[in-house]
């Protein structure tokens, strides 16, 4: 589902240039579910976004979904997206001014769904948010606004869902909750899923551990 060959990323700073990966070559199968982890400024999150074609990396290549993304451009990678990938971000990401219900049809309109509203009703009641759809994520607690966006995530039935330290601005007893919704509807759909986190806990959780230091993979288990 996902492959990776020497991948690189540098970023210019005064004096030269920063290098934060350093040639990373890695597969992930179709619905493995594999946690990234390592210290914070590791590059792990780097990793995630040239892996989901967010960035574009330095050097190297990454297939995704049968798809190479240095052969796109961004609307391509935008598109390949928008057909293959959901994410699930620490900071929810959900759009103020809609309610959860308008938040997880946004993504099904765009990508041309038949049925958005109901696919969006759905995932959401299995969230446990049913009573919920029609309020804003103002008026939700951090855990049900997480919840809202792992609805976002699946109700689209992506090939791969990408999870950048989805815990990580819960407390521990919501984001056990978060974790085990999203263990529980990742088996339900057997979704490819690629987890970034510090959480070792989290990581276990996961058919596969990759160590990320200084920019390089130095671990597989």
């Amino acid at each position: 589902m996902i492959k990776a060959e020497n991948l690189q990323k540098s970023v210019p700073v005064a004096g030269g240039e920063l290098e934060i990966l350093k040639g990373i070559t890695l597969e992930i199968k179709s619905g493995e579910s594999v946690a990234i982890v390592g210290a914070s400024g590791s590059g792990k999150s780097t990793l995630l976004g040239l892996l989901a074609g967010l960035d574009e990396a330095t050097g190297g290549r990454v297939e995704l979904a049968g798809a190479s993304l240095s052969d796109l451009d961004e609307d391509g990678r935008a598109l390949l997206r928008g057909r293959e990938v959901g994410f699930v971000f620490q900071s929810f990401q959900l759009l103020p001014a809609l309610t959860a219900l308008e938040n997880v049809m946004l993504p099904l309109e765009l990508a041309g769904h038949d049925r958005p509203q109901q696919e969006a009703e759905e995932f959401l009641t299995r969230v446990g948010l049913a009573e919920r759809m029609t309020h804003y994520p103002r008026q939700m607690s951090g855990g049900e606004q997480q919840r809202v966006a792992i609805a976002r995530a699946f109700a689209s039935r992506p090939a791969v869902l990408f999870a950048d330290e989805p815990t990580g601005n819960l407390d521990t007893t919501t984001g056990a909750h978060v974790v085990e919704l999203l263990f529980e509807l990742n088996a339900q759909e057997g979704t490819t899923l690629v987890l970034v986190t510090h959480d070792l806990g989290l990581a276990q959780r996961c058919e596969r551990r990759l160590l990320i230091e200084a920019g390089a993979l130095v671990e597989e288990g």
